[in-house]
């Protein structure tokens, strides 16, 4: 199954997106957008281009397990993005994906304004590869 994973942002957001057979995940895009009602039509646009057939987004738990303010957008825009593409869209948790993302593009010595274009993309599949492990586990 193609899945789309969701890295939603106040300003950016990143988008990636696994093959058919659910082993790859890779980044397909970075969108620069605060209205909420153009990027769920921008990322309804890239599920049609792309074929999803499934969404994940990540939920931004506090440390605790507990959620905030982030995790209610989240939730609230998860249902406009149900509501754009008539997709599941499911929420799995993202602590600490951003850490990881950061420590992945250090080791790739990727800096300045090449960073910020990619960093949201690159925590998008990180969530992405996660959601797939626990989808082989639950099998």
């Amino acid at each position: 199954m193609i899945i789309l994973s969701v890295d939603y942002g106040r300003v950016r957001t990143g988008i990636a997106v696994c093959d058919k057979n659910e082993i790859i995940a890779s980044p397909a895009a970075v969108i620069k957008e605060v209205h909420q009602e153009a990027l769920a039509e921008k990322i309804a646009a890239i599920c049609r281009e792309k074929q999803a057939e499934q969404i994940v987004m990540g939920l931004p738990k506090n440390m605790d397990g507990s959620e905030g303010e982030s995790a209610r957008n989240v939730r609230n825009f998860a249902e406009l993005l149900h509501e754009k593409t008539q997709l599941e869209v499911a929420l799995h948790d993202e602590r600490c994906t951003t850490v990881s993302a950061h420590g992945y593009l250090n080791v790739t010595d990727t800096r300045g304004k090449k960073r910020k274009q990619v960093i949201d993309s690159v925590a998008a599949v990180i969530i992405l590869e996660d959601y797939l492990r626990y989808r082989r586990n639950q099998i």
